[in-house]
């Protein structure tokens, strides 16, 4: 699986205490979201942050450190828009998803307000999905 990280997994030695096997894939641009610093960081509505895209086959791994049962963050799927040519030679864009981990700010105490009504993880993949929310390979 593919992954945007902004924060600390974007640092090689803290990836491979976490997973282990992972491969960095280059720098990417989360377009639509923006990094907010609270106990750990986190994301909001709007702007752009700069990050890394890695691969890994450990969701597991991942989802644990990110504190996914626990509600602290939530895995979200997000379109990547790859620009670079295609394996076949197509010039056209390769699109398909990545995922990214978005944390509660209540619970990072995180200066962030998400728009609309009901649980925290159906508010972000609204967002993400009606407003465009991408993920560039640079």
């Amino acid at each position: 699986m593919d992954v945007f990280v902004y924060g600390t997994l974007t640092d090689s030695d803290q990836a491979a205490a976490v997973l282990g096997d992972l491969e960095y894939r280059g720098p990417a641009t989360l377009a639509g979201l923006h990094r907010v610093d609270g106990a750990y960081p986190t994301l909001a509505p709007g702007g752009s942050v700069e990050g890394r895209l890695l691969r890994t086959a450990d969701r597991a791994a991942l989802d644990r450190y990110e504190g996914v049962e626990s509600g602290l963050y939530v895995r979200v799927t997000v379109p990547l828009a790859d620009s670079r040519r295609g394996e076949d030679g197509d010039e056209s864009p390769r699109d398909r998803t990545v995922e990214t981990y978005v944390g509660d700010p209540q619970r990072l105490d995180a200066p962030v307000e998400w728009p609309g009504e009901g649980p925290f993880a159906e508010r972000i993949r609204s967002y993400v999905a009606e407003r465009g929310v991408t993920v560039t390979v640079e």
